[in-house]
């Protein structure tokens, strides 16, 4: 990367990204939490799902799994990004020596070196000894037994050793090229007779489970071996005729925020994103990851070659890689494991003689993930419209599919046999890039039109469109949600969805599809709010109209349900509503950067963080706009989260909620979400989180939680649709 590009990264691209909020009012900066610290603090909320000795023992094995990919991803975008920064202020302003950035660098890792410590000890004095008491055991090599050993070494010379390749340092072999995220051990060689160290590495493959299975001597019992153990306790077969005088197991993590200027309009997107691909590859490593006690050689070494600083480089207690433990966390232990829920499917949609049209039509139809099926309304959706032979056309936003995806599958069939199929894939979707590069070409293979999206916005918007012939005319069914069309993450993912065919919002949806694939500069929306065109403005004008209401003694409140809360305009206008005395109540699954509770501009708001067996993804929005029943205020769902990026930078659509018993569904979510002392964290003045706890004056749904409860009450709801 150039100086030049470099400088402009910060000048332009970067400004989204700073966590300094530009403020009106200088004196709200103690309203204003560290946008990096503040994810940093949800991270340790999920690792504190491991440490609950209320959830059962492989669930909190899939938690240390989960926070492990968490914090791997925070160093590639994140960390990533703000050593990006610190090297541009350097050529920028001429800067020899640290910068700011580096002193937030070193106070980040102050937070994740006791939360690593945290994860060790988790596993190794709570988990791995209550696995045992249920005969899973996670062994070492001195633990295994002499048949164990064979059996172990019988795998790898079969199994292992042909997928290895040792590669090593010398002037005849340049250091090896490393991938990001891949686990190596890094041996210490020497020629017989000879005092010169001598270094190689060799990749422990992805390929295998991290953790292999040994026949048990006990019928009931499971043994695992890691693979990194199997591999070193093998090695003199790697190095025939070589002395090995130590090794130490090492990760790395390389910086996967490269930017992609699409600004050009004569090169395709597509050219482009397969660039950025093959680049990020070759991205410096920002961090190092070693196993406890490293040889020093080999440390040195390595951090020599990445160019690392100590602040880079991590010690880890106990496992290097936790998520190569999802194998095990998925074993069928039921005493380990929560109680299996499968989404029920809504009666309407039961059976095959069911037709989804035919209840649409009837009226809009609302849908909550994972707790009724994703597969029986949403994926049926897509699945019915490709077999009708009235459906004419099908239109689709495409952010995250996944890999076996039934979509595309049904978007390719619609095509061949004769229906307009117009798909809008965001190719710069993080980390889905390259999946969604091959769904793309599989789709134009077929003829069906693919869009890549709006120049320098990415589309992020979740909706779909079926254009059908009828009886009466052509009519349009819409399905606007919260969440991805992904089969696997709806089971995981708490989301919404709307099935409506309700001509003034279905005609907002043809405008905006018009405005993704043409070039409609300024589309009209009478019911939708769309980002980047009047998303903002609107919700503001809630947000105003909300302290209007307040000041004229009229019933006032805002609920806000996302992901994340971060825009400072939008945070600002939450402090403005407080000062008036408007209740705001936040539920933000991860970081806000806005604090609560904080007197004289907070006081009036609440901010909590909801986390336990499913992601809460579903984005929901309540102004109750001087109604005095709560129902009759103003409900929206949507895709956008209160971000900078989200608002601006983003295409993005939120739809409102009409029909009153939609409404009281949704009012009833958010009484659940609010009631919560079991999965509920909340917000204290100081930006940090205390855990709720529940006492036995509780209701059932303090007791219980967010999740618990909204099952048994989808289950309660359907056998009541059924009598």
């Amino acid at each position: 990367m150039t100086q030049e590009i470099t400088a402009r990264l910060i000048d332009q691209n970067l400004k989204t990204s700073s966590t300094e909020p530009e403020l009106s009012d200088p004196s709200w900066r103690d309203a204003y939490s560290d946008r990096d610290l503040g994810w940093l603090q949800f991270n340790s909320r999920v690792l504190h799902e491991a440490l609950d000795e209320r959830n059962p023992a492989l669930e909190r094995v899939k938690f240390l799994a989960i926070f492990t990919s968490n914090l791997d991803e925070f160093f590639m975008k994140r960390i990533g990004l703000l050593r990006t920064r610190s090297q541009a202020e350097r050529l920028k302003n001429r800067v020899i020596g640290p910068v700011p950035i580096q002193q937030r660098l070193h106070e980040m890792r102050q937070v994740i070196i006791p939360m690593l410590q945290k994860r060790g000890r988790c596993f190794r004095r709570d988990l791995k000894p209550l696995l045992a008491e249920h005969n899973i055991h996670l062994l070492d090599w001195d633990q295994l037994s002499e048949t164990q050993r064979e059996k172990a070494n019988l795998f790898f010379n079969r199994n292992v050793y042909p997928a290895l390749t040792p590669l090593a340092l010398d002037p005849g072999h340049p250091f090896p090229y490393m991938s990001n995220l891949s686990t190596s051990l890094g041996f210490v060689l020497r020629v017989p007779d000879s005092e010169e160290n001598l270094f190689a590495r060799v990749k422990v493959p992805n390929i295998l489970p991290q953790w292999i299975q040994l026949d048990s001597e006990m019928d009931d019992a499971r043994h695992y071996i890691r693979l990194a153990d199997l591999i070193h306790y093998n090695a003199e077969k790697l190095f025939p005729g070589m002395t090995i005088i130590d090794s130490s197991l090492f990760r790395i993590t390389r910086n996967s925020e490269v930017e992609i200027e699409d600004d050009d309009e004569s090169e395709s997107i597509r050219t482009i994103v397969a660039e950025e691909l093959r680049q990020r590859k070759f991205e410096p490593v920002v961090r190092l990851e070693l196993s406890e006690n490293p040889n020093p050689w080999v440390r040195s070494l390595l951090m020599h070659q990445f160019d690392l600083s100590e602040d880079d480089v991590y010690e880890v207690p106990g496992e290097l890689d936790y998520a190569g433990m999802w194998p095990l966390a998925s074993l069928d232990v039921k005493e380990l494991r929560d109680e299996p829920w499968n989404p029920i499917v809504p009666p309407d949609l039961a059976g095959e003689e069911a037709d989804i049209f035919s209840v649409i039509k009837s009226g809009d139809f609302l849908v909550h993930h994972p707790y009724e099926s994703f597969d029986a309304s949403v994926e049926q959706f897509i699945r019915a419209a490709a077999k009708d032979p009235k459906v004419v056309a099908i239109k689709m936003t495409v952010y995250r599919v996944g890999d076996d995806t039934p979509f595309v599958r049904s978007l390719i069939r619609a095509a061949e046999t004769g229906k307009q199929v117009a798909c809008l894939i965001e190719l710069k979707a993080r980390f889905d890039e390259e999946r969604n590069l091959h769904w793309a070409k599989e789709l134009e293979k077929i003829g069906a039109h693919v869009v890549y999206g709006v120049l320098g916005l990415k589309t992020h918007t979740k909706i779909a469109l079926v254009v059908r012939q009828e009886s009466d005319g052509i009519r349009c069914y819409a399905h606007i949600g919260t969440g991805n069309y992904h089969v696997k993450t709806a089971r995981l993912y708490t989301d919404l969805g709307l099935f409506t065919c309700e001509p003034t919002l279905t005609t907002d949806v043809v405008n905006l599809f018009h405005a993704l694939t043409g070039r409609s500069r300024e589309p009209s929306f009478q019911k939708l709010l769309v980002a980047p065109t009047n998303m903002r403005e609107q919700f503001l004008a809630k947000i105003r109209r909300e302290i209007e209401f307040q000041k004229a003694g009229k019933p006032s409140l805002i609920i806000l349900k996302v992901n994340q809360l971060e825009d400072s305009e939008m945070c600002q206008a939450i402090i403005a509503a407080s000062q008036a005395g408007v209740r705001v109540e936040c539920i933000v699954r991860g970081f806000s950067c806005l604090r609560a509770g904080v007197p004289g501009l907070t006081e009036n708001v609440t901010i909590r963080s909801i986390i336990g067996r499913f992601l809460e993804h579903s984005r929901i929005y309540y102004f109750q706009s001087g109604a005095e029943d709560p129902l009759e205020g103003e409900f929206y769902i949507g895709s956008a989260d209160w971000m900078q990026r989200n608002l601006s930078n983003r295409v993005e659509a939120v739809t409102p909620i009409e029909l009153r018993s939609h409404r009281e569904r949704l009012w009833e979510i958010m009484e659940v979400l609010l009631k919560d002392r079991r999965q509920s964290w909340v917000m204290q003045p100081d930006g940090s989180y205390e855990q709720l706890v529940a006492t036995e004056d509780d209701d059932d749904i303090s007791r219980l939680g967010t999740h618990r409860t909204l099952m048994l009450l989808t289950q309660q709801r359907m056998k009541e649709r059924i009598k």
